[in-house]
């Protein structure tokens, strides 16, 4: 005679509502990465742009509106659109300008919730982030 095995009990899978749950929690991770990727796509743009003008050897006989026609000029190409030349800043202290930009980037999340973001740009690369208070 055959021994046949008895048929075991536990089933082994995903239910429905682990599955919701699982749909439901991706769903909101997307929806994060696609408000989020841009602002900081933007950032290093930014970042790029402040970096490449801290190393050009004219900098320092340039003007201050000089330096933000330059930023302006150069974020028309890089495709920034939340910072102005009117929000950087410009510090001459050193005999090197050192120019910096910090903006918060908001974006409507889901209704009246909002996504802000702080960021922190410098043309000199040793220069610490502000403290967030």
């Amino acid at each position: 005679m055959h021994c046949t095995r008895p048929m075991q009990s536990k089933q082994r899978g995903l239910t429905m509502f682990g599955f919701l749950f699982v749909a439901i929690v991706l769903v909101m991770i997307a929806m994060l990465a696609m408000k989020l990727v841009p602002a900081y796509i933007e950032f290093f743009s930014v970042k790029k742009i402040l970096a490449t003008m801290g190393q050009e050897s004219e900098l320092r006989s340039k003007s201050n509106t000089e330096i933000r026609n330059d930023f302006s000029r150069r974020a028309g190409v890089g495709y920034v659109t939340v910072v102005k030349p009117e929000d950087i800043t410009i510090d001459r202290r050193g005999g090197v300008p050192v120019i910096s930009a910090d903006y918060a980037f908001r974006t409507k999340l889901v209704g009246n919730v909002s996504l802000v973001v702080d960021f922190s740009a410098s043309s000199d690369p040793n220069a610490a982030p502000p403290q967030i208070e």
